[in-house]
Formats: structure tokens, sequence, C-alpha cells
């Protein structure tokens, strides 16, 4: 019999195989677990026990048909920016929050025919901006590790079900860090493939040239897993990549002898404090320890990621959040005429960050300055991608923080430019589509804090190499299991010291 709870996918999914436990087995074990522990966290906006059993029901029914399913029986929770039929999906504003979704994403759909069972819909920054988690319109989502600090965003609700969890395995979506931020702050892995790699059909777009979904897991194995699940090809998106998908899962690695780590000039660390300068020369450190050559790169037009990215993901947030009018979607409110019922329905559906995103990409995007600042930020952002380029002619993987923080508490930034510098090292690689993702890599005590909180090195390969990355970082995790030393507050209340799988439970 597996813990559900505790258990990675990998072991979940091969006892459902070989009919040591059911999916019904795995329902009815998760659902009271996440509705008692979810009422301190809050990462759940919509939580779907019918579905879950109906889903539950029908991959026992395969598996006594004889089909073998990659993920049986794994606890799935989804970021509700993408829609799955009949559900509330809200985006986490007030002006979704009564819609229901009339289909369901090709992520999603494919986890779920690879026998995923859907817990439910996770909270988020409003429309999927932001980087703490606070901008959600409908809810507070805790830190798992220390319940008075943002989770971080902006999946926030996916990456504090499975770093407190309440789920195996979650999917975020990640513009310019929402993956892998929060992943850092709640002791996940988060993984952000190749733009283009995941179709998008079914996210609500926040910025169509940079989103892009990817998985949260508590392992390097879990995460490969789902992303050999999902990715690939998709029809129905016009901008999904048509190029095989190398299964990543079989060839994960166990050291780095031969692998060229490139270390970033311009991401020193040493302007972050002494603790979290040791925290990552010490990961660094471990790299070499494995195997690995460590060389210097640079990056010199990454210094301009921070401005680029806030010209290029406004610009197209106000594009295609110019659908949400009240006619076609979600919430209205009347007036007069239609000029006055446009104008009140966004005033009452968009929180002020979406607003303030609106308002900047509309300048951005207006005559006369479209050239000044759009067309210049494009011209950015090829600059940036070559410089990348030039780096990888230089090593294998880029090594850097995953952001310049642990989590803070709530309300402790209240200027948006300081908030958007918690992006400051994701950015540059989602302007470039690189895949990219967070590995946990130790723990330090924040000012003000009394608690260790955990840290994430962000690891970044050349487009398509999916596959090298997750083995890397497979490699890294294996030699120091940083995730494995820190107990979500949930879990302590419970009396639980043993979480995790133990290692080495590869398929």
């Amino acid at each position: 019999m597996t813990d559900p709870v505790r258990d990675s996918a990998i072991a979940i999914a091969r006892a459902v195989n070989a009919r040591e436990a059911s999916a019904a087995e795995i329902a009815e074990t998760m659902i009271p677990h996440v509705a008692r522990a979810d009422a301190e966290l809050d990462a759940y906006l919509e939580l779907t026990p019918e579905l879950m059993r109906a889903h539950a029901a029908r991959v026992d029914a395969r598996i006594a048909a004889g089909e073998t399913l990659p993920l049986a029986g794994v606890p799935l929770a989804i970021k509700d920016n993408m829609c799955v039929t009949g559900t509330t999906t809200t985006a986490g504003s007030k002006i979704l929050e009564h819609f229901i979704a009339p289909y369901t994403a090709t992520a999603v759909q494919r986890l779920l025919d690879a026998g995923a069972l859907p817990i439910g819909k996770t909270n988020l920054d409003e429309f999927a901006m932001g980087s703490s988690g606070e901008n959600s319109a409908l809810k507070r989502t805790r830190n798992p590790y220390d319940h008075e600090r943002v989770p971080g965003g902006s999946s926030a609700g996916s990456a504090a079900a499975v770093g407190g969890f309440e789920a195996t395995v979650s999917l975020g979506s990640d513009t310019g860090g929402s993956i892998r931020e929060p992943a850092a702050f709640c002791n996940a892995v988060g993984f952000k493939p190749t733009y283009g790699r995941v179709s998008r059909y079914g996210l609500i777009a926040f910025a169509s040239s940079l989103d892009q979904i990817g998985p949260f897991a508590r392992s390097v194995e879990d995460a490969a897993l789902v992303y050999d699940v999902m990715g690939g090809h998709d029809p129905l998106d016009a901008t999904s990549v048509d190029r095989p998908l190398e299964p990543s899962a079989p060839h994960l690695r166990d050291d780095l002898r031969g692998v060229r780590v490139g270390i970033v000039k311009e991401f020193a660390t040493s302007d972050l404090g002494a603790e979290i300068d040791a925290c990552y020369r010490q990961a660094y450190a471990d790299l070499e320890a494995l195997g690995a050559e460590l060389v210097e790169v640079e990056l010199p037009t990454a210094k301009y990621g921070l401005a680029t990215y806030y010209l290029i993901a406004p610009a197209e947030c106000s594009s295609n959040l110019a659908r949400f009018d009240g006619v076609r979607y979600g919430l209205r409110v009347d007036a007069a005429d239609v000029g006055e019922m446009y104008e009140a329905t966004r005033a009452a559906g968009f929180g002020p960050e979406v607003k303030r995103r609106i308002l900047i990409g509309t300048y951005a995007l207006s005559s006369g300055y479209y050239d000044a600042y759009y067309v210049k930020a494009q011209k950015a952002r090829t600059r940036i991608a070559e410089d990348f380029a030039r780096a990888f002619e230089r090593c294998d993987v880029i090594a850097s923080p995953a952001a310049s923080s642990p989590a803070f508490g709530f309300n402790a930034k209240t200027d948006p430019v300081a908030m958007y510098l918690m992006d400051y090292y994701t950015i540059p690689v989602s302007l470039a589509g690189l895949p990219s993702l967070s590995v946990p890599c130790g723990a330090v005590v924040p000012d003000g804090g009394s608690r260790p909180m955990p840290m994430g090195l962000q690891l970044a390969t050349p487009l398509f190499t999916e596959r090298a990355l997750l083995g890397y970082a497979h490699a890294y995790e294996r030699a120091t299991r940083h995730a494995d030393r820190l107990t979500p507050r949930t879990m302590e209340m419970e009396g639980s010291m043993s979480l995790r799988a133990p290692s080495g439970n590869r398929a």
C-alpha cells in the first residue's frame, strides 16, 4: 500500500499499476487530508472531490483491463488559469470569479489521460501577474514553511500545495519566473520547459510570447515524469513546436563529470547578504564536487532584462485582456450605455496590479511611443538571447539564484519596482525562451524570521535541451537532498517528521 500524502509520483504510479493500491483508495485518503490541511494553507480556490473520484474509477477500470498508465493514481493540483471542463476557472480575478470552463487545456488533459487524479484548482496572482501571491483577488495563500510569509508568485497555490504535501505534483505557468520563484520559496522543484514545448491551449493568456506551462514536484524525477507526459506538439496551439520530444525520465544522471557549469559574472551573489552568498557559493562548490567544471560567463545585456520584460509583457497583456469587457466573459456591471458598462466592469473586475500593467502596455503600444518603447524592447530581447547563445558556447548549463531572497512577510514589499526586482534572475531566461528550473539548494533564516526558509538554485540550458537540464538537476538533488531537511508547518502539527520517499525510487 502506498502513502499518497508522502510518496513520490513514481512510487504511487508503480503501486497502482501493480495493483498494490487502487486509485479509489488514494482519492479517499487525499480528499479529507487536503480539506483539513488547506484550512491552514489556502492553496486551493476550488476542491473537486467528485471529479477526483470519477477519474479514480476510470483509472482503476483501465488498470483492471490491462493498461499501464504513467501517472496512475497520482494526485494533481492545477493552477486556476488553466481550463478544466465544468470547473470554475477564475485566473484569480473578480472578473472571472464565476466563469465555468467549457473545455480542458491540452496539458491538463494529457495528464488526466495518463491516470492523474485532479484534486482541485489552485490560487494565483490575478492573471498570473505577481511575484508573491499577494495579488489574488480571491484568497491569500500562505507559505507552507512559515504561514506568516508569502508562497511566491504567480503560481502561489500550485507551489504551496506541493511544498505543503497537499498534492504530489501540480501545474503552474511561468511568464517571467512564476514557476521557479515560488518553487524556491516553497521547497519544491519548479520546471519551465522551452517556450513552445508544452501546449498553451486552454491557458488564459497573460503575455503570449512568454507564457509557458510547467510542473511543480518534490523531486526532479517526478517533474521529468510529468513533463514527458504533457510535452510535445499540439495542433490546437499555433505556438506549439512541432519537434520530437525526447523522454527525460529514463535518462537522469547521478554525476556531473564532463559538464561545464557557467557562473554568470553579472549575477554575483555578494550583494544578497552574507548568508545567501554563502548558500550559493556552497551550491556551486557542490556542483564542482560532482565533477563539473565551473567557468565564468558573461551576460552583459541581462541588466536590461527587467526593463525589457516590463514593456513586452504589459504590452501583450493589454491586448490579451481587452477581451474581458463584460460582454463575452464573466462579470458585467450594468450602466447607461456600452462605454460606461465597459468602464464599470473593468473598474470593478480588475485589481490594481492588472490595471497598472494594462496602462503601461497601452502606453507602450500607443501611437508615437511604439517605436521608442515596444520596438526597442524587442530589439533588447534579441540581444539578451544572443548573449545566452554566446555563453553556451563556453558552458553546458548556467547556474544562478532563482530569487534574490527567501520568502518575505506579507505586505513587506509595497513598492512595485522592489517587487519586480524579485524576478531579476529568472526574467532574462524567460526572454530568451530557454528551459530552466529551480531545485532546493539550502535554507537561510530571513531578516525578522526565526525559521530557516528554503532557497532555490536556478539551472538553465540551451533551447530544447530539457533532458540534459533535468539530468544535471537530478545529479545535484540526489547528492545534496536539501529539500528533505525542512518540514512544512502543517506536517509538524501532525507530528510527522519523515515525509519524503526514500531516494533511488526511480521506476
